[in-house]
């Protein structure tokens, strides 16, 4: 969200309420927000590089970025040159010695996995990278990197950013889930709220039509969709709690899951999220959700 629906100054306001509330991931892209007309990407970067500087806070935050989505027509993939090169774009827009995490954003079947961990192996071993992690891989090539990476004694993934939330399970449950719980990695879901879906906001078209993320929740208008938000409302009128934080909680409680990414784009949102995080949910509720999530997608 930072640097496209999100401004400077209220970006600035939400990475201080974060971390002052406890929290301290924060995960970014250096494509994040190419889309939007006018931008080139590390737009965001920027923006938290920026509030590094000015608020001191850095040691306060386990920092995620990725590489390898286009960033031009030579800039993307996982090629050992364009990793060097895109390993000190985002260090100098993040204004940071180090990435926490530095994490593959899109599998590149074109480049050997070996060339790829090797690069990643010498960020480490200079210090700019203390760990590396794989996002939008399927199950086969996951296993494939870590084999790779124990081959040659390179460092493996130690993490998988996988889409993952209650009305979009089967991706994540049906192969890599078990990937990731034999091997011990760190999961970490992306599109937790489906798109703002899951915290009830969007029930009908005509709700989806009134904001920027709208239209990415329109798809969930479904049976299986209003059979989620039904079992969500159920559990969240009755421990007086909101959807939303129901539905990050949920997810909390799977064994499989380190922690969902959200965005929020404003105080209130933030506040939401901080909740959920301090929010646990009884055996009955998880299976309520549970049952109704599986029955929903059947």
């Amino acid at each position: 969200m930072f640097g496209w629906t999100v401004d400077e100054t209220m970006s600035f306001r939400l990475l201080d309420a974060w971390v002052d509330a406890g929290m301290n991931f924060v995960d970014t892209a250096d494509v994040y927000s190419r889309w939007v007309p006018g931008h080139v990407g590390g737009e965001s970067e920027a923006i938290i590089g920026k509030w590094f500087r000015q608020s001191g806070k850095r040691n306060r935050v386990v920092l995620a970025t990725k590489v390898g989505k286009p960033m031009g027509d030579l800039d993307k993939g996982l090629s050992a040159a364009y990793i060097r090169r895109a390993v000190e774009a985002s260090l100098r827009r993040l204004k940071t010695e180090v990435i926490d995490l530095y994490q593959s954003h899109d599998d590149d079947t074109a480049t050997p996995l070996e060339e790829s961990m090797a690069a990643f192996a010498e960020l480490i071993k200079e210090g700019k990278v203390r760990a590396i992690g794989a996002s939008n891989y399927a199950a086969p090539r996951l296993s494939e990197a870590l084999a790779v990476s124990a081959a040659h004694g390179l460092p493996r993934y130690e993490s998988l950013q996988p889409l993952y939330n209650l009305v979009e399970r089967p991706a994540y449950e049906e192969a890599l889930e078990k990937v990731c719980v034999d091997n011990g990695l760190g999961v970490l879901n992306f599109y937790a709220l489906a798109s703002g879906f899951l915290t009830g906001k969007y029930r009908s078209a005509a709700d989806a039509g009134k904001s920027v993320r709208g239209g990415g929740a329109k798809k969930y208008l479904n049976e299986h969709g209003l059979a989620v938000l039904g079992a969500l409302d159920a559990v969240a009128d009755t421990i007086g709690a909101t959807p939303g934080q129901i539905a990050l909680a949920w997810q909390i409680a799977r064994p499989s899951i380190t922690a969902p990414i959200a965005s929020a784009t404003s105080p209130a949102q933030l506040d939401e999220l901080v909740g959920a995080a301090r929010l646990g949910l009884d055996a009955p509720s998880i299976e309520l959700i549970d049952r109704a999530s599986r029955t929903a997608a059947a």
